[in-house]
């Protein structure tokens, strides 16, 4: 809405209340129409200067200034914020419609530029900064440290910043938390509850670097902080609210000031353990195996003669003082130097961590550890020895990729786990980690920004970006997979059936009927696996009105159910076993659509599910009915067809050999080769359970035998130790239709015959 510079009140008269011709208005008509003309342009100017700017009429950019930050006296009967809501999720403790608020400025929507996109991108409101006193002792709330300050700066200058509260989806206390050691807990919990914007803390922005205090150090900050999200870096999995708070580094500011040799040094060590802050039994274990491996392991401490700075340092750090250890001075201002075990050699650090090929990052009295970034900056693979911790970014990075994680019982066995761990690997993560520090946790600035991207991921989840944009960098130069490309896969395709068959006439007949009757089937394939019986003559199959193709094959190979075959013309396989006949087309069809959304998995019916034995200190392969499974077995599942070039061409190590040798586990071959690609686990469809054989005397699944689960759980450690991890993803999810089990009409419901258990 724009006015002429030229628009006078005589005009808006005019046009608001014309005269008849040749008649007057009276006097205080002809002022009140001119005087309401004139409100009306104020406002106009005003709605006109609202919109063109990001924040709100009169609102300005933060003030940054260190010279001018006003105090404020927190009476002492002041409100404290609630305590920390345990159960927060992003459901019931985050408020989704403030976001998306976001006007488009003349620059990004107005100037044809990216408005709608900056329309649905977080928007976060930093409080201006303040020092908050205590009324009766002027004691302040905390101490505002150079790290906060750039990360509040960071926010300021993102894209995502805004200077107008009520369009704000975020917002960001100035309270600086980052070291609980130097805040009074009660004082800023008073301090957040006076934030005019606070309302339970909902959609604000909490970040602590180092939570907990003596003696108890708990996981997470000892803040009231009611309904915020911490972004917080020493969680566990206890207090680690999944896909609500954040999960980050703890900082070592001595990482920024140090400059790495440009030629990388050579690695001679296997394993470097150089935290000073290592419990007594840790510490004598490492003093055991370094005489045990003296050529492997570089044990450091403690230098008896060091400067008396230095000195300090290591006393508050044993002493369990981890704010120094993480705020560590500058290789440039005091050398931190380090003595081996047990000859007093000399090193300097983090120097010296480049010369390891593995360093150890070990639980201290707080579970996060500074040595976790500074091992990552040094190319060196950390060695995550801290039960339940969660790792930063845990939600978006494949530490299996980054990483060794090894129990804190094991300690003992160390060497010989990471002297396993071939060369291949080594390079493998090696690269990684170098990508991963360099877009993520190369500076404090790039840490928060991929804390805001995280964030905006979380909220705007049909922009999020990918397990390929997080963990593949654009220099890896791999290809694609092409299953990310469709959103959802084409509905008109439909699928072909895949039916595997040796001998079983009967059943296979009346398989082919009631897959003909599945209005997605678009075709066919008998896999005939019998070399030494020709199958039967195409007249004698049944008579249906979908196309039927049936296939000879050259030597009786369970894989042979997977191969590509030309015949196939759609996206989607039904792989399906000759005696898989309890099916109903119902059944069949809901499988195809929930494919349909889920096409880059495997999607079936008989599931099972794989745990850890700690007797045996093996893999198990399981198929009792649990509410968790984590395989979906091929008898009778969809997939893409992309997945059976892969597993006819590129299977890692000798699996499918083994498998055609050994007649069995290609269905957890095909699992394995699945979830290693995509990180994600198969969907299960409907409430089936059972798979009876039809043509067996006692009725039994085949799963039931005693020597084929041995067989099985014998497949699944193999291929774990060839893919040198375990891939498989354990879910408890399960696609049912709607309204399956309401009470409505059949009528109103598109799928009627489901099964039951």
């Amino acid at each position: 809405m724009t006015f002429p510079l030229k628009f006078s009140a005589k005009k808006a008269q005019e046009l608001l209340l014309p005269s008849a011709p040749g008649k007057k208005q009276p006097p205080h008509v002809r002022w009140y129409v001119a005087a309401g003309a004139m409100v009306l342009l104020l406002l106009a100017l005003l709605l006109l200067g609202g919109l063109g700017g990001h924040g709100e009429a009169g609102a300005e950019r933060v003030s940054l200034d260190l010279a001018d930050i006003p105090p404020v006296v927190l009476d002492k009967e002041a409100e404290l914020a609630r305590a920390r809501n345990r159960n927060c999720t992003y459901w019931d403790c985050f408020n989704v419609y403030r976001c998306g608020q976001r006007a488009p400025t003349l620059d990004d929507g107005g100037g044809g530029g990216d408005g709608e996109m900056d329309a649905e991108r977080i928007s976060i409101y930093v409080y201006p900064l303040k020092e908050y006193l205590d009324a009766d002792s002027r004691r302040p709330a905390g101490q505002l440290s150079r790290e906060f300050y750039r990360i509040v700066q960071t926010v300021v200058d993102s894209p995502y910043y805004t200077a107008n509260p009520n369009e704000a989806c975020l917002f960001l206390p100035t309270l600086d938390t980052l070291n609980q050691n130097r805040i009074d807990t009660t004082l800023v919990g008073k301090a957040l509850a006076s934030l005019p914007y606070w309302e339970n803390g909902e959609n604000h922005l909490i970040f602590n670097f180092l939570p907990g205090t003596r003696p108890d150090y708990s996981t997470v900050l000892d803040v009231n902080t009611d309904r915020a999200i911490i972004v917080g870096a020493g969680f566990d999995s206890w207090t680690y609210r999944t896909e609500f708070d954040v999960s980050v580094p703890v900082y070592s500011a001595a990482l920024e000031e140090y400059r790495w040799p440009e030629r990388p040094v050579d690695r001679t060590v296997l394993l470097v353990a150089a935290q000073l802050n290592l419990f007594p039994r840790q510490f004598r274990i490492l003093q055991e195996l370094t005489y045990d491996y003296p050529n492997e392991l570089l044990l450091l401490q403690r230098c008896p003669t060091t400067t008396a700075k230095v000195d300090e340092l290591a006393d508050l750090v044993a002493g369990g003082q981890q704010a120094d250890e993480a705020h560590r001075p500058p290789a440039g201002s005091t050398e931190d130097v380090r003595c081996s075990f047990p000859h007093g050699n000399e090193h300097e650090y983090p120097a010296l961590l480049a010369t390891g090929t593995f360093c150890l990052v070990a639980r201290g009295v707080r579970l996060g550890q500074p040595a976790l970034l500074e091992a990552m900056a040094a190319g060196c693979i950390p060695v995550v020895m801290a039960d339940n911790y969660v790792l930063p970014f845990a939600d978006l990075l494949d530490w299996e990729l980054l990483a060794v994680r090894l129990p804190e019982a094991n300690l003992h066995t160390i060497v010989p786990v990471l002297r396993a761990i071939s060369a291949e690997r080594v390079a493998e993560m090696q690269a990684q980690i170098r990508s991963v520090y360099r877009r993520y946790f190369a500076s404090l600035d790039r840490i928060v920004l991929t804390v805001l991207e995280q964030l905006n991921d979380r909220i705007f989840p049909h922009r999020s970006r990918t397990y390929l944009h997080w963990n593949v960098g654009p220099e890896a130069g791999v290809t694609q997979n092409p299953l990310f490309l469709p959103l959802i896969a084409p509905k008109a395709q439909g699928f072909t059936a895949v039916i595997l068959t040796y001998d079983r006439l009967e059943s296979l007949y009346i398989l082919i009927q009631k897959l003909a009757t599945v209005p997605s089937l678009q075709k066919m394939l008998v896999v005939w696996n019998n070399q030494r019986k020709a199958p039967p003559h195409p007249s004698l199959f049944p008579k249906i009105g979908k196309p039927l193709k049936i296939i000879q094959t050259a030597a009786n190979r369970l894989s042979n159910r997977f191969y590509p075959y030309e015949e196939i013309e759609t996206e989607a396989i039904l792989t399906i076993d000759d005696d898989i006949v309890m099916l109903t087309a119902d059944e069949l069809d809901f499988g195809y659509e929930v494919w349909r959304e889920y096409p880059d998995r495997i999607v079936g019916f008989p599931s099972r599910t794989h745990v850890w034995d700690n007797a045996t200190g093996r893999w198990r392969y399981e198929s009792e009915w649990t509410n968790q499974i984590s395989m979906v077995l091929t008898g009778a599942a969809f997939h893409h067809k992309y997945w059976s070039y892969l597993y006819t061409h590129a299977m890692p190590g000798n699996i499918k050999e083994w498998v055609d040798e050994h007649m069995n586990c290609e269905d957890i071959a095909m699992n394995f080769l699945v979830s290693n690609v995509t990180n994600k686990p198969p969907i299960k469809v409907a409430p089936r359970k059972k798979f009876k054989c039809p043509e067996c005397t006692n009725n039994e699944m085949l799963s039931a035998d005693l020597n084929h689960m041995t067989e099985r759980t014998a497949c699944i450690n193999r291929f774990a130790e060839i893919y040198g991890t375990m891939p498989l993803r354990t879910v408890e999810f399960r696609a049912d239709p709607v309204l399956f089990k309401d009470n409505f009409p059949e009528k109103l419901k598109r799928f009627n015959d489901i099964g039951s258990l």
